[in-house]
């Protein structure tokens, strides 16, 4: 019968405990990887969870006690059946009360009127309240203590109600159902808020390139949220999130635009979308698998425009004139005939191809290599990759040149400047300088 005076006291001490740090902190809500903000929340990771699970350890034997005290003092008649029930259904870890995904409602409200639990309601009146007051600062200490008390609390109900060594109260089944709901509650509007961030995350004035804040903070969250659920018996919630905030980051950088950027848009996709697919392998969370290879087929898409936008300068004039070339050919004329239209003579063809020497090739590649090196961020170590992606580009283009040459200039004794043992050259000499 002392519990009612027992509860509000041991919490009162652990929500101000809880308490201090909140206030003496101070701290942004988000901190970056590796950030000094985020090393300073590491000591409230655990002792967030440990606080709530001994206090529910203690609230368990007091209820059932009270409980049982209550119907053999005042000899007040329950259903046999109730809770044997209960236990039964959690045992089996069906689709029942007894989960922790589907917060329990034990009896139908017409039956908690009963006198055992009028009883209990008046005794314990300050329960729930002081339970959710505590749950609510918990959820404060930490940016993601939403998280902790979700997967504390669902663990603890589930492995109440699989106990064999003592029945459940109903009426603590229902108190715990409630708080289960409000902590549901919270996290999801923990993750609505962090999804509308995600989406509206702004690209800082300075930045030009690297990982975008938005993919930063969708990093953060898996990461603690993971390590948290990592011995978690349910994640239903968890994937849930995840599969929000994937879809949420993922939208963050399809609306970026050259607007707010001061380098080229594909390059900074590309950029993210490989760190997305790099971090997702590494994590091995099963509900993102499509959303790791929709990451790998995205960062690939704008690998290839971004290289396809840069080559467009060392050979400029070269590509438009075989683009006008082929695109000739298309309308229907014959390929020999080509040399005879004005802009396409063989003249013309000359004319450009002087434009282009062997030497300036090279220069325009190594001033290309430059840039690619300035802006390009060495976190995600791309420059290899694509530097090698533009070679077999530019390979490529070089050989529809020579093609397009032999069959619309046949016999005219034109060729460019440079072989493709030399472009080659161009390639491993710029590698090798920059080793």
């Amino acid at each position: 019968m002392g519990m009612s005076d027992h509860v509000p006291t041991h919490h009162a001490g652990l929500q101000e405990s809880l308490e201090k740090p909140l206030g003496s902190r101070q701290q942004p809500r988000w901190s970056l990887p590796g950030s000094r903000e985020g090393q300073e929340d590491i000591p409230a990771k655990g002792s967030v969870s440990k606080m709530l699970e001994q206090v529910l350890r203690e609230l368990q034997p007091l209820c059932t006690t009270e409980q049982q005290f209550i119907e053999k003092f005042f000899q007040l008649s329950q259903d046999a059946a109730d809770l044997p029930v209960l236990e039964a259904s959690a045992t089996k870890g069906g689709e029942n009360v007894a989960s922790p995904e589907d917060p329990p409602c034990t009896k139908p409200r017409s039956q908690l009127e009963e006198p055992t639990s009028q009883l209990l309601s008046e005794i314990f009146s300050c329960l729930e309240p002081e339970l959710r007051g505590f749950l609510d600062v918990c959820s404060k200490v930490h940016p993601f203590g939403c998280v902790q008390v979700l997967l504390t609390l669902s663990d603890s109900i589930f492995e109440m109600w699989g106990s064999s060594s003592a029945l459940p109260s109903s009426f603590l089944n229902t108190i715990l159902g409630n708080v289960l709901l409000l902590a549901k509650s919270t996290f999801n509007k923990c993750i609505g808020t962090l999804c509308k961030e995600i989406e509206e995350a702004k690209m800082p004035s300075k930045m030009r390139g690297g990982i975008l804040p938005s993919v930063s903070r969708f990093e953060e969250f898996v990461n603690f949220s993971e390590e948290v659920f990592r011995t978690a018996r349910r994640r239903g919630e968890l994937d849930k999130a995840h599969r929000r905030l994937a879809s949420s980051v993922f939208s963050s950088i399809n609306s970026l635009s050259s607007t707010n950027l001061k380098v080229n848009t594909d390059m900074v996709m590309m950029e993210n979308f490989h760190h997305i697919h790099c971090f997702l392998c590494q994590k091995k969370i099963n509900c993102l698998e499509d959303r790791k290879r929709e990451a790998k087929q995205r960062y690939s898409e704008h690998m290839e425009k971004y290289v396809i936008t840069y080559l467009g300068h060392p050979l400029e004039k070269l590509n438009h004139f075989f683009e006008g070339v082929k695109a000739r050919v298309v309308q229907g004329v014959k390929e020999e005939e080509v040399s005879f239209q004005l802009a396409y003579s063989k003249q013309e063809l000359r004319k450009v191809i002087e434009k282009y020497p062997g030497k300036e090739v090279k220069r325009a590649l190594e001033t290309l290599y430059r840039k690619m090196h300035k802006y390009l961020s060495p976190e995600e170590n791309l420059l290899p990759v694509v530097w090698h992606a533009m070679e077999q580009e530019l390979i490529r283009q070089y050989q529809e040149f020579e093609d397009l040459i032999q069959c619309c200039y046949a016999e005219s004794g034109i060729a460019m400047d440079f072989t493709m043992e030399d472009l080659l050259n161009y390639f491993s000499s710029i590698t090798l300088s920059n080793m």
